[in-house]
């Protein structure tokens, strides 16, 4: 009887992934025999049991196991971190993975965008840093690639939450849709897409990003004459949020932004979010559950910004992310001088109250897409002529719309340029 094959490793995966995968793994470990103390405690509490030292701890024998487990957890995944750290150079030097594999990149993005933040903090190589890219290559500051066909004229691609940069290319009954191409070939831009953890809070995104095309403009192999932006959800909060922050710190690239186009931008946040927040509260309620709270706040930083649509430093620092509150955000309104528009979709076929308020593309209201709010300082004001809803459209269906691509098309002709947005 022939034996079957031996299972080949995924091309799509490296030996870094494995290193972080197992720092995960380790980290899961611990946290669920922490939660499971907690229970244990909880119900030896309402018998009069005290605890430990520490809230959520048990005494004694018990303690002593709980204890045990979490050292030999310790161990066990230091030890293996260890000797994945030990083997990784020579498992990436043996491996043919294609660096830009697009399962890799996906699964990736969705793991950066729920807990980024935490991947960062545990120094796990799965952690996505941020990065530039021109024709699938990384733009390495040092080293530029070729780049013969770089116009003056960038556009920057900034992809949402749990996404990546490839996601940008996308079909439709068949037929290709990718807006940066349609754009590159009808008006002469050259795409530069961003790659970035979705996972960590949108200020530190944006400082990164200010940063980042800082450096594009000084070292772009032509002189840039014009940088416009297309945006999809927490995308556009992150370039708001990194003009910003070049503004303050005296930055060059400001000058050069023409045009922001915002697709499904949750401007006022989302309200699955703010939904989200509900479990926390609910799961804290008794004794028995808030241990398992914790697995509420699995939510990273980005996800917890996109409750009221975070973009400064302010709205976030020196609060507790998972403690339910009023919107505090520091007004901000859009860039001054530069041509706003915003792009909202709706799953519905015309406007209502419900479909405006609740439905709107899924994921994010209508009203929070335009940038409209019920308190003045906080409205957004898109001129009207700078305003589209794509219809029958959901949040990730922006992507992929033929429509949407004309568009914008339309709005970025400058024969047909309305003009700019106002503040």
């Amino acid at each position: 009887m022939a034996k079957p094959p031996s299972p080949k490793p995924p091309k799509h995966l490296h030996s870094s992934d494995l290193r972080g995968v197992a720092q995960l793994a380790t980290q899961a470990t611990a946290s669920v025999a922490r939660i499971a103390e907690g229970v244990h405690q909880s119900v030896w509490s309402s018998l009069g049991v005290p605890g430990g030292k520490a809230p959520g701890q048990t005494r004694g024998i018990t303690g002593l196991v709980y204890k045990s487990v979490h050292g030999v957890t310790r161990l066990l995944g230091k030890g293996v971190d260890t000797l994945l750290a030990r083997l990784q150079p020579a498992l990436d030097a043996a491996q043919t993975a294609p660096a830009g594999s697009p399962q890799r990149a996906a699964v990736l993005a969705a793991l950066n965008g729920v807990m980024g933040d935490h991947l960062l903090e545990s120094h796990n190589p799965l952690a996505t840093p941020m990065t530039l890219h021109y024709q699938g290559e990384t733009l390495n500051w040092q080293a530029l690639p070729p780049m013969p066909h770089a116009t003056g004229k960038v556009l920057l691609l900034i992809h949402g939450l749990c996404m990546n940069d490839l996601q940008w290319h996308t079909q439709q009954n068949g037929q290709v849709v990718d807006h940066g191409e349609t754009l590159a070939a009808t008006l002469g831009y050259t795409p530069v897409y961003l790659r970035y953890n979705t996972g960590l809070h949108t200020s530190q995104n944006g400082h990164d990003l200010s940063n980042q095309l800082e450096q594009l403009l000084t070292h772009w192999p032509t002189p840039i004459k014009e940088i416009t932006v297309l945006a999809h959800s927490m995308g556009g909060l992150l370039i708001r949020s990194a003009f910003y922050y070049a503004r303050q710190d005296g930055l060059r690239w400001p000058g050069r932004l023409k045009n922001i186009v915002f697709l499904g931008t949750p401007h006022h946040g989302a309200p699955l979010e703010r939904a989200g927040n509900w479990v926390d509260v609910v799961l804290a309620s008794t004794p028995y559950s808030a241990p398992l709270a914790k697995l509420g706040q699995l939510r990273s930083a980005g996800i917890t910004d996109l409750r009221y649509g975070f973009v400064l430093d302010r709205d976030w620092q020196g609060h507790d992310r998972f403690q339910r509150k009023p919107d505090a955000r520091q007004p901000l309104p859009l860039p001054a001088g530069v041509a706003c528009y915003a792009v909202a979709a709706t799953t519905a076929a015309r406007r209502s109250t419900l479909a405006d308020r609740l439905i709107g593309d899924g994921l994010v209201p209508l009203h929070s897409a335009l940038g409209q709010h019920d308190e003045p300082q906080r409205n957004l004001v898109f001129a009207k002529t700078s305003q589209w809803i794509a219809y029958r459209t959901s949040h990730l269906g922006l992507l992929s719309s033929p429509e949407v691509t004309q568009k914008i098309v339309q709005w970025l002709t400058p024969a047909s340029a309305p003009g700019q947005g106002s503040n």
